[in-house]
């Protein structure tokens, strides 16, 4: 008797929506986080094909569910907003995230800062840019050719893709194209 192995059948791969780690580490980061994601999607709210996410993990590639990550705020230009447990670029067209922001904790450690940045440069991040509120540290690096290389001078910086402008004072002032100020939800309802 002769058994034959159908080898034409695929395993399925699950792509799990998370990746059980927090989506901040305390008050400070989390802030920051909502902030910058919350004001971005105001700016893009008329352009539907602008995909904003936060702590939403990324799959860049079909068949291999351990290539991943979570960038804490993603921009993705060229795809429709819209509810997604997560981002499987194979899906958007292979459309990768061109914009993504870190807000540092204390529990970062520079080994993982580097896992991400060398995973956002392999897989085609055109902006990348990391704040520590607590050191007031902000840097960025943008696309040059196939590298992400440090962007020189931060203060005064004009996004290329999403045309926000990055100032310091006593901490990191985000300016919409319009020159108005990123703002909390708070301070928006106070205004109001």
């Amino acid at each position: 008797m002769i058994f034959q192995i159908d080898n034409n059948k695929q395993t399925e791969i699950t792509y799990p929506d998370s990746d059980g780690q927090p989506m901040a580490d305390n008050t400070l980061q989390f802030r920051w986080l909502t902030t910058i994601k919350e004001n971005l999607e105001w700016l893009f709210a008329d352009n539907n094909q602008v995909f904003v996410a936060g702590d939403l993990l990324w799959y860049p590639v079909e068949g291999d569910n351990k290539i991943r990550q979570a960038p804490d705020i993603m921009v993705v230009f060229g795809r429709p907003k819209g509810d997604r447990g997560s981002y499987q670029q194979w899906l958007e067209d292979n459309i990768p995230p061109q914009v993504v922001f870190e807000i540092l904790s204390p529990g970062n450690r520079q080994g993982e800062m580097n896992r991400k940045l060398l995973f956002y440069q392999k897989y085609g991040v055109e902006e990348y840019y990391l704040y520590d509120p607590q050191h007031q540290d902000l840097s960025g690096l943008i696309r040059v050719e196939e590298e992400l290389v440090p962007i020189e001078e931060m203060l005064g910086w004009v996004s290329p893709r999403l045309q926000i402008r990055f100032e310091m004072d006593t901490q990191l002032r985000l300016y919409h194209p319009n020159g108005e100020l990123f703002s909390t939800y708070t301070e928006v309802k106070q205004r109001a």
